[in-house]
């Protein structure tokens, strides 16, 4: 098949985060296995631009990228060189994947899908999720909503990576076919050796952002009556880091925790290896990638039900899901703590479950078959 990505960025602005890594490896995954794969995408790499060859295809491990200029320096990418390209190009694809939502960019690449007679596939990747919906800029999602917004997603094909996004999703268009397929999750290539330390090791690796529900999690060990080090391992604002720093001063928690800096690739699956416990008490979290990798280094796992993933961490028993009540999460933190038994047999389990289920192949697969099935063009 001929696949069009449109997306508002794409690697090496990892500064955007999780979608950035999942696209690219699915885009990757998909020449892998014979298709061939374009992404339009733009020159965004936060308030500045990448340093790319401009309206061109480059060759980006495999994958035919075409960066265009945007003229908007924020998040709305406003780039008019992507749209008339695909305005010229769209109908010579098999199948289009949309990614994103609730910027210009990408309004404007699914209306343009629309005029054209092409029903793309739309992966909102966490964007149509309440969090999202209700917090920053609500009244103007509202708006642009009910005027445009409504209309476009009813022309397209709903790609979700969680059962929670789904949820969240039909609540946003209530009358919208989907399927649910598995983000790719780039997995250790090998396995690490593990050992119960002597003080209960809670590790946390992500973004320090209020939407991971860092300072739920503090508050909840303020309480907890057993040893433990919490190692904080990613960056984020100062004045919402310092706010937590307060918390741990204010409840004398300077000696159990640690503050490690990022960490990337192997030292990302070595940091995880070494904890005891994996936690994440995000308010909204549409797949959570963190919580594939913690799992498959044999680290079992404390998220919140608002993490996309809650459901099949419950379903396959790989670890505990807890509410954001903070009284909750440490009743939760002193039950995982205790039951040393239920960690072990994690630990020995989850990798296999993971590999498994996980699997690049078969999930790019899934993909193909979504793009046969949903397209109103016919795919070869």
């Amino acid at each position: 098949m001929k696949i069009l990505f449109i997306v508002p960025s794409y690697k090496p602005a990892y500064i955007y985060g999780g979608p950035v890594v999942t696209i690219a490896r699915l885009a990757e995954r998909l020449v892998r296995i014979g298709h061939e794969v374009t992404v339009y995408t733009t020159t965004a790499n936060g308030k500045t631009e990448l340093e790319v060859p401009v309206g061109e295809p480059v060759n980006v491990d495999g994958v035919s990228v075409v960066y265009f200029k945007r003229i908007t320096k924020d998040h709305t990418h406003v780039s008019p060189a992507l749209w008339k390209h695909t305005w010229a190009t769209a109908s010579q694809y098999d199948a289009v994947h949309i990614h994103s939502w609730w910027n210009f960019l990408i309004l404007g690449a699914s209306w343009i899908c629309n005029l054209r007679g092409i029903k793309p596939v739309l992966s909102p990747h966490g964007m149509l999720c309440d969090w999202v919906f209700t917090s920053k800029n609500s009244l103007k999602k509202r708006l642009l909503h009910q005027s445009v917004g409504k209309k476009l997603l009813g022309k397209t094909h709903l790609h979700i990576s969680s059962p929670m996004e789904h949820e969240e999703s039909l609540r946003i268009h209530g009358d919208w076919k989907a399927d649910l397929i598995h983000n790719l999750v780039a997995l250790p290539e090998k396995q690490y050796s593990r050992r119960e330390n002597e003080v209960f090791n809670i590790s946390f690796l992500s973004r320090v952002d209020p939407k991971k529900g860092l300072d739920i999690l503090l508050h909840a060990l303020a309480g907890v009556k057993f040893p433990y080090k919490l190692r904080i391992a990613g960056a984020g604002e100062d004045d919402y880091v310092e706010s937590l720093k307060q918390i741990i001063q204010q409840n004398k928690m300077e000696a159990n925790v640690e503050w490690v800096g990022w960490k990337n690739n192997e030292e990302k699956y070595v940091f995880l290896a070494e904890s005891d416990l994996f936690a994440l008490t995000s308010h909204n979290e549409n797949f959570a990638i963190v919580v594939i990798e913690s799992l498959a280094v044999g680290t079992p796992v404390l998220v919140s039900n608002n993490v996309g993933l809650s459901k099949y961490v419950n379903e396959k028993k790989l670890g505990w899901v807890t509410s954001i009540d903070v009284e909750e999460v440490r009743k939760n933190l002193t039950q995982v703590y205790n039951d040393h038994t239920e960690r072990r047999r994690i630990s020995d389990a989850s990798a296999g479950i993971i590999r498994y289920d996980f699997d690049e192949a078969r999930l790019a697969e899934d993909y193909i078959n979504m793009y046969r099935n949903s397209t109103n063009k016919q795919a070869v």
